[in-house]
């Protein structure tokens, strides 16, 4: 009976993994084909002059306009220097946000201070900054990560403090009842409970990093795939500004799958 009810009970669980994975397999087929019937319908539109392809520009205009950034050489330049700028900025922005967010929840003296900085900050558009930015930092990288650093740090602090704060406090009692110190809860109960928490934030950063670096280059940069959307608005090359808006777009979703896969790893290696 032992053996045949683990058997029943293993062939169960095979059948739910491959429904598990045939789920899968049917959600990215679906998102293909989307993306597949998008970009057929944009070229036949345009080949039909049903859209005008000299505003929208059409997938074969666009190919042959990253073949020819590739062949001059500029291609992988200009995705490295927004690539750099993006993940620098990005990587600054969640480091700060999450220690400015332990210290305050350390300190509720300077908790309570901040707040309303925090949500004046918060509700201020940051992109109007640009401007003050490049005149205390100068035209360069350093202004763009800033820039960067501006829109992705409130959020960052405002996510990972609000998750702290929601964190069961029967558990952090229970922790200083057996004597536990306040840096033993913060790292045995709410950096591990807030886990979600962080990666949540990551995942709102990876948008907001992307916008800080475009809208930098589109102020000062003299290079970078906002660089080439400018120049190609400019000069009415739309070719230009739609493959570069669709590079953008395939890097921002590798940096978001580069975060969800970091996930995994994390919530794995914690089990």
């Amino acid at each position: 009976m032992f053996d045949l009810n683990g058997l029943s009970s293993s062939k169960e669980h095979l059948d739910f993994l491959k429904s598990v994975r045939r789920e899968k397999m049917e959600v990215r087929l679906t998102q293909l084909i989307i993306l597949f019937v998008a970009f057929a319908l944009w070229e036949i539109l345009a080949n039909a002059r049903i859209i005008d392809p000299f505003i929208t520009s059409q997938p074969s205009r666009v190919i042959k306009t990253i073949v020819q950034l590739y062949q001059e050489g500029a291609l992988f330049g200009h995705i490295a220097v927004t690539c750099w700028e993006t993940i620098v900025g990005f990587g600054l922005g969640t480091f700060l946000g999450t220690i400015i967010a332990i210290i305050l929840w350390w300190s509720k003296f300077l908790s309570k201070v901040s707040e309303p900085y925090l949500v004046i900050l918060n509700s201020l558009p940051k992109i109007a900054l640009g401007p003050v930015f490049i005149v205390w930092i100068g035209a360069g990288p350093a202004a763009i990560i800033v820039m960067t650093l501006a829109i992705s740090l409130i959020v960052t602090i405002m996510e990972v403090l609000n998750g702290f704060l929601a964190i069961d406090q029967e558990k952090i009692k229970l922790v200083q009842t057996f004597g536990g110190t306040k840096y033993q809860v913060l790292t045995k109960v709410l950096l591990p409970a807030s886990l979600p928490t962080i990666i949540n934030a990551l995942k709102i950063n990876v948008g907001l990093s992307w916008v800080g670096v475009i809208v930098g280059e589109f102020l000062v940069s003299k290079s970078g795939l906002g660089y080439l959307i400018v120049y190609g608005g400019q000069v009415f090359k739309l070719d230009l500004v739609m493959a570069s808006v669709i590079i953008l777009g395939v890097a921002a979703a590798l940096m978001y799958q580069g975060v969800v896969i970091l996930e995994k790893w994390l919530v794995k290696h914690r089990g």
